[in-house]
């Protein structure tokens, strides 16, 4: 089998952003044959896990191949944006946001910076589309996040067909798994991160700010499509989150603190 890996794909997923979340990875190489990964987190973020998958994919081809020129799917703007235009920024300014206030993440920012190279083109594919390397890893992020994990595919497994969905994969002898446990002090962070997040909504609320859709988005650790397909008003956390006004193709929010 040719050693060759052309493709990438990666997802997260969270119940309850936060909460228990997974994350999902399928490598596809030249031969047509496949290789899944797969992992969760007890208590975590949607955007940690897509994050997370990020970096299980880059330790795969930088530990399995020859470091050749690959594609990295993702359906995250968070990982998109963040790894092609906010990172240097946010090394420059100490990781400080445009804000001034801590980046979210940065341990695992830190290390995907690590990982990343010249040699990887990232993509933004957008989720639940119909391709089938998104839909599959989508399937798998989600398994390990309701602690019901799926078989994971392992290369010796039929190889994948292009445009088809994956076959439902066969349980292999050595499942390629991986349990990402936090300790204290990670989750003492985290919950730091939670509490700037909600300090800042607060602000907005209470000053009356509009904001746009991917601050928002970047505001309640989702992906921007989850802010925009919620319609025009509804609930979040302590807060009534109303559609204001379009300007140009940016929709502005109004957060109302409800209790």
């Amino acid at each position: 089998m040719s050693d060759a890996i052309l493709r990438l794909y990666t997802d997260g997923a969270c119940t309850g952003n936060p909460g228990p979340g997974g994350w999902g990875v399928q490598i596809q190489f030249a031969d047509g044959t496949v290789q899944e990964l797969g992992g969760r987190d007890a208590a975590t973020t949607n955007n940690r896990m897509e994050l997370q998958a990020a970096i299980a994919a880059l330790e795969f081809w930088r530990d399995h191949s020859d470091q050749q020129p690959v594609t990295l799917y993702t359906d995250s703007e968070y990982v998109i944006k963040g790894i092609t235009q906010w990172l240097k920024g946010w090394q420059r300014k100490g990781w400080k946001t445009a804000a001034g206030k801590p980046v979210l993440n940065q341990d695992l920012w830190m290390h995907l910076d690590d990982l990343n190279s010249p040699a990887v083109q990232w993509q933004y594919v957008r989720g639940h589309s119909g391709d089938p390397g998104n839909e599959r890893c989508d399937q798998i992020a989600r398994s390990f996040a309701q602690q019901r994990p799926l078989p994971l595919c392992q290369r010796s497994d039929a190889p994948l067909q292009s445009g088809q969905p994956q076959q439902e994969p066969v349980r292999m002898p050595e499942v390629v798994t991986q349990e990402w446990s936090s300790n204290p002090r990670d989750r003492s962070q985290r919950l730091r991160d939670v509490l700037d997040c909600l300090q800042i909504a607060a602000a907005i609320a209470e000053q009356q700010f509009l904001i746009t859709s991917s601050e928002l988005a970047d505001l309640m650790d989702v992906n921007a499509s989850a802010v925009t397909s919620r319609g025009e008003e509804w609930i979040w956390r302590n807060w009534r989150v109303k559609r204001d006004r379009r300007e140009g193709n940016q929709i502005l929010w109004q957060l109302e603190r409800i209790h």
